[in-house]
This record gives C-alpha cells, sequence and structure tokens, in this order.
C-alpha cells in the first residue's frame, strides 16, 4: 500500500472535530476501500487548550491557517473555517498554489470564489473538492459532476437550509407563529444567535448557486438569485396551505428557460403527495430531472458535525483513490457566461393572502384588477374571523383575510396587480404572496 496520505485541517469545530473522530474510528476501513491510508498530522485553530473530545497533540498546531496550507508538510489541505474571504480564502489560495489538494465545506467561498478557485486548481493539477459544501451529508455534488454527466438537466431544486426547514414544519405541526418556532430552533442549537443568513434565503442561494453551476455548466453567479426568506409566513398561510392540499417549503430552484436560467429561492407551496413535501424538521432533500433519468430525489442531514464530516472524509477518500474530476464538472474556461432568465410562467400560479375590509363591492374590485391585468382566479375563499364563542359577524371596517389562487401568471402581472388592488383602498395591509409550484 501506498504511504500514508498526510492531511492537514483548519478549523477545528464541530464538523473539524467529528471529520478526526471519524478518520480515527474508520481508518482502516477508508484505506482498504481507497487502497491508500489517511492521517491528519497538522491542524490550526485558534485555541490549543480547547476541549474538543478529541487528542490534538500528536498533530503539528498552526495558529495561522495560511501558514499551515503554505508550510505544513501535508498532501491535503481541508478548509472547514468558513467565510468568503479572509483567512478561509487565503489559506485556500496558498495550498492550490503550492499545489496541494484542497477539501472544503465552505458555501460561501465557493459562491463567491468558485471559478477563480476551479482556475488555481486546475493549473495547478490539484483537485478542489466541495461535497460537504451543499447539503451537508447528501451526495450531490458527486451526483451531478458524475452520476448524471451523460443526462441534459433541465431542473434542480430542493430544500437546502435545515432551520427554515424545521421552523416551517413546527408552525404546521403545532399551529404557532414563526418567532415562537426561531426561538426554539435556537435553544436547541439549530440556528445561530443571528439566523438572518439562513432565514433570509442567503444560505439556500450560496448552495444553489453551486449546484446551478454543476448542472447547466455556466459559471457561479450568486448575485442574480431572487431571493425571499420565511420571516413572513404565517400560521394563517401554513393552515391555508394544508387546506387547500399544499405545505409550505422554502425551496432553491434553479431552471432552464427559453431566455436563460432561472434561480429563485422562495417559500413555495408544494403538493402533499410530492416527495419534498414529506422531508421535514431539519432534514435536507435535493431533486434533479434529467431527460435520461428522469427525476431522482436525494434526503438526508444537510448539517451538523458527523454528516457533514462524512462527505469531507468521502472527498478525502477520493483524492487518495486517485480519483480525479473537474472542480465544476468540466473545464473552468468552458463554462458559460450565466444568462438571467426572465422570471417565467410559473406552472402553479400563486397563492394570493388579503386582508380585505368586509365592503360592498370590495371583490369585484378585486377580481376586476385582477382580469385587467390578464390574470385568471381558480378560487376565491373568503374567512370570516370567528371563534367557539363569537361567531362571524359583518363589520365594514375589520379586515377579514380573503385567498386567492391563481391560474399561471406571470410574476410581473400579479405585482403589478397586487400594487393596483393596494392602491385602491380595500386592504388594509401587503398582500401576502407565495408561489405554487408543480411538482411530482
Amino acid at each position: 500500500m501506498a504511504e500514508a496520505l498526510k492531511v492537514g485541517v483548519a478549523g477545528l469545530g464541530t464538523v473539524g472535530a467529528s471529520m478526526v473522530q471519524l478518520l480515527e474510528k474508520h481508518g482502516a476501513q477508508i484505506a482498504r476501500k481507497s487502497g491508500r491510508a489517511v492521517a491528519v498530522t497538522a491542524v490550526s485553530a485558534r485555541d490549543r487548550s480547547k476541549d474538543r473530545g478529541i487528542d490534538v497533540s500528536a498533530f503539528d498546531w498552526y495558529q495561522d491557517p495560511v501558514e499551515m496550507a503554505a508550510n505544513a508538510d501535508i498532501d491535503i489541505f481541508v478548509e472547514l473555517i468558513g467565510g468568503e474571504s479572509g483567512p478561509a480564502e487565503d489559506s485556500v489560495r496558498a495550498a492550490l498554489a503550492r499545489g496541494i489538494h484542497v477539501v472544503t465545506a465552505n458555501k460561501a467561498l465557493l459562491a463567491r470564489h468558485g471559478v477563480d478557485l476551479a482556475e488555481a486548481a486546475e493549473a495547478n493539477n490539484v483537485c478542489l473538492n466541495y461535497e460537504a459544501a451543499v447539503a451537508g451529508g447528501i451526495p450531490i455534488v458527486k451526483t451531478l459532476r458524475e452520476s448524471m454527466a451523460g443526462n441534459d438537466i433541465s431542473r434542480v431544486y430542493g430544500i437546502l437550509n435545515g432551520t427554515c426547514n424545521y421552523i416551517l414544519t413546527r408552525m404546521e405541526a403545532d399551529g404557532i407563529g414563526f418567532e415562537e418556532c426561531l426561538a426554539d430552533a435556537q435553544r436547541l442549537g439549530y440556528a445561530e444567535a443571528d439566523p438572518t443568513f439562513d432565514i433570509e434565503g442567503n444560505d439556500t442561494a450560496h448552495k444553489l448557486a453551486i449546484l446551478t453551476s454543476l448542472a447547466f455548466g455556466t459559471k457561479i453567479s450568486s448575485d442574480t438569485i431572487f431571493m425571499e426568506g420565511i420571516t413572513s409566513i404565517t400560521t394563517a398561510d401554513i393552515q391555508a396551505a394544508d387546506e387547500l392540499g399544499y405545505r409550505i417549503k422554502l425551496l432553491g430552484v434553479a431552471q432552464r428557460t427559453e431566455t436563460g436560467i432561472e434561480q429563485r429561492v422562495h417559500p413555495t407551496m408544494v403538493p402533499k403527495s410530492s416527495a419534498i413535501a414529506r422531508i421535514d424538521g431539519v432534514l435536507n432533500a435535493v431533486a434533479v430531472d434529467g431527460d435520461f433519468v428522469g427525476e431522482i430525489v436525494l434526503v438526508g442531514p444537510g448539517a451538523g458535525g458527523n454528516a457533514t464530516a462524512s462527505s469531507v472524509v468521502a472527498d478525502i477518500a477520493d483524492i487518495a483513490r486517485g480519483d480525479e474530476t473537474r472542480v465544476l464538472g468540466m473545464p473552468a474556461a468552458d463554462l458559460e457566461a450565466y444568462e438571467r432568465a426572465r422570471m417565467r410562467l410559473h406552472e402553479g400560479g400563486y397563492y394570493i393572502r388579503l386582508s380585505v375590509f368586509d365592503r360592498p363591492g370590495a371583490f369585484a374590485e378585486i377580481a376586476r384588477c385582477m382580469g385587467e391585468a390578464g390574470i385568471s382566479l381558480e378560487s376565491i375563499v373568503q374567512k370570516r374571523h370567528a371563534t367557539e364563542d363569537a361567531p362571524a359577524t359583518y363589520d365594514a371596517d375589520t379586515p377579514q383575510p380573503v385567498i386567492l389562487i391563481t391560474y399561471e401568471t406571470t410574476e410581473v402581472a400579479i405585482k403589478e396587480a397586487l400594487d393596483v388592488i393596494m392602491s385602491k383602498g380595500v386592504v388594509a395591509e401587503q398582500p401576502q404572496m407565495i408561489r405554487i409550484e408543480k411538482l411530482n
């Protein structure tokens, strides 16, 4: 058997510590499967004395990850620091420039610098592997780069953020509001103290940008993604979706259209019968539509130390076997410029919740505005506020919830119609709009 592959790990947080433990536990198995032993020989972190549940005394210690990448006696540099710039970027670039293979779990780094780093890896004949950067333990990068190389992909979409999926699942299961669910997610460690990056859709957008490049052979373009988070979703929306036969999920969707590639992240109503609707809690799921294979769906943990470490070690094992795959599935020079599509016809239409003043003519005014925008309505449902002790009554000054479901229409038409409706004074607050996605 060849000499052991020496690994340097930058970042000894939850994932880094889990990775070291995994290699210690399954090192012999990995060696048998890859034909080469793998050993961590160097590490870098800020605090050497911190208890991480692993023994670091046998490793060469570096305070500066850039110094480790540039000077340590290693064959693979594993970057688990995080962040799109700073030490993470500098150390990865140093390793690639030195001709060292790189494995990273850093989605932000790849979303910002992925094409440039791919070029650097190719120029120095080394690997840049990043399975753990998208959907944690789900092998979606390998699936797109290798397993589906013979398919023309038309769409890739999925639940790519466990924090948001947990919150939406709890809102539906327990009938509690967004803020309470978020606080619970933070208490359980599913959400950060500052959850903005997750709940506003940024985390999903970074992952989607990488998947888009792999699926369609385009340069990564994270700044052009249409993005909405889940902060506006209410229990009323969750209940309405349930009654209409849907569940609400935060989806990242990339789709080839006649006008370019569409990338969007937003809350979506999906049919209860669809595979993606059944993904609950902190799980992730990614679906890919290929012309020969049809649709495949991969489900698994999208985060967590063990799941992410599993993907990191899988990347290391590929390098140990001598597997060399283009970073983004093809030579970086062959990637096409990203062409942003116009927001297309959404096959499932839209769900719209209005808070309408209960006055004569209000419904007619809403229907007229929709008709003038060329929007056909599948249904209109009004639900007067009521409790067991206080039946619903007519009150012209008390707004009542009205649910509209549209047929196929354009994003522009919907927004223009809602702007006009707002100007007519028949609604009390900004309308809620959720796209409906037709899925299998």
